[in-house]
């Protein structure tokens, strides 16, 4: 028995509408240019202090430019993965540089992925602010904060990823 016409269309314009995904990815490129924008300053910035700069200063700058590292690769693995699933194929099969995961994450992999690199930038915003202490510019309260949030992720990034075991075992969806 086939379909009447208003449900092939109605599903064909469903189907389609996963296009208006695209525009997101291309807005998330945009802020990867910021994010290479924002290093690249960062960077200068902190070279310009190099003659002076002491081990820890070296440490926080290091710090800084992968924290942006970080958010960057994270920004990347949304757009690919995130195109993938729910818009259209990269066909960059061809290529000899595409990347080994591309194209094998899954939402629930995208999911882990996420979470892993706001702990990993959470951890180094953390650690800058602990070096930062002698300094005498941070109160008590904002690290108190900054470890709850820390431990909040960790929690959450525990909780999602039993929650993925639990739902592999089941063999659910």
């Amino acid at each position: 028995m086939t379909k009447a016409a208003p449900i092939r269309w109605l599903e064909a314009g469903l189907f389609a509408s996963r296009w208006l995904m695209a525009p997101f990815y291309i807005g998330l490129v945009v802020a990867l240019g910021a994010l290479l924008w924002v290093f690249f300053h960062e960077l200068w910035e902190e070279l310009s202090h190099l003659p002076a700069m002491k081990p820890d200063d070296a440490i926080l700058m290091a710090l800084s430019l992968i924290d942006l590292s970080l958010a960057a690769n994270l920004v990347l693995i949304v757009i690919y993965s995130g195109y993938e699933n729910f818009v259209s194929r990269i066909d960059a099969a061809a290529e000899e540089d595409r990347p080994v995961w591309m194209g094998t994450v899954d939402f629930s992999g995208l999911k882990m992925k996420l979470i892993a690199s706001i702990i990993a930038i959470s951890a180094i915003a953390l650690l800058k602010a602990f070096m930062k202490i002698d300094e005498g510019n941070l109160d008590t309260t904002q690290i108190q904060w900054m470890v709850i949030m820390q431990l909040t992720f960790v929690v959450s990034g525990l909780l999602l990823a039993a929650m993925d075991y639990l739902n592999a075992r089941s063999g659910g969806h």
